[in-house]
């Protein structure tokens, strides 16, 4: 059932990304939009997922909120690094194509999370699992339309975006499909979540956001942000 649930899965990301394609006149709007997606995936889904997973604290902090930390300084630092490196070799492009390719195969590691995630709710119960498929499904649109994105965003081929976009499709398959073999351990998967919200939230509002009002900082930019955080909020207030 959680194989064949991750279908739909597959679906919905190959629908986010067609819709991402498709919008280029309105790219402001797509990255106002993406952004708020990425927002509202990492503070309303993500982030109260890995607390909740993680555990424990290290000296006072849930060690899911100091791998929230670690993981922005992470993407902070190997952005940065990349960028130097690049303009050291005579580059005039702040945006480097590596970092877009990082970030989408972090998006494929979520996705892939998904999987194992949607897996082990059908272990538990048909409840637990129709809840964590509402989820999934319905924010791996999302997910698909963030994947394109981010890849294009950083100067990468329509090529290496689709088949990050078809990478990202095929990890929740590939995830839900695991849990026939191995039960991941549930600390353990809250410390990757904490990580990797924490890269996530970087490159939304230190890179899609401002890009999205860099020359059209319109209104409607941000109402797109505003209606992506929206929509997430509606998601996951289905989903519980």
């Amino acid at each position: 059932m959680a194989v064949f649930v991750a279908l739909g899965a597959f679906l919905m990301t190959l629908a986010g990304g067609w819709v991402a394609q498709r919008v280029t006149d309105r790219r402001h709007l797509v990255l106002g939009l993406a952004g708020g997606l990425m927002l509202g995936v990492v503070g309303l889904d993500l982030l109260p997922e890995a607390v909740e997973a993680a555990g424990g604290a290290v000296f006072g902090v849930p060690a899911a909120l100091l791998l929230f930390v670690g993981g922005f300084l992470v993407a902070h630092v190997v952005e940065r690094s990349l960028a130097v490196r690049q303009a050291a070799h005579g580059a005039s492009e702040e945006r480097v194509p590596q970092v877009g390719m990082t970030a989408a195969a972090a998006m494929v590691g979520h996705s892939l999370m998904d999987g194992i995630a949607l897996g082990a709710a059908f272990q538990i119960g048909g409840g637990m699992g129709a809840a964590v498929a509402l989820a999934v499904i319905t924010h791996d649109f999302a997910d698909g339309f963030n994947t394109y994105t981010i890849t294009s965003l950083y100067g990468n081929a329509r090529r290496k975006a689709l088949l990050m976009l078809y990478a990202d499709a095929l990890a929740p398959i590939v995830g839900a499909a695991t849990t026939l073999l191995f039960t991941l351990p549930e600390e353990l998967l809250g410390c990757y979540l904490g990580f990797f919200g924490g890269a996530l939230l970087y490159l939304a509002a230190a890179e899609i956001l401002p890009e999205a009002h860099h020359d059209h900082p319109a209104r409607s930019t941000l109402l797109c942000t505003v209606a992506g955080v929206g929509f997430i909020w509606l998601v996951v207030g289905i989903a519980e």
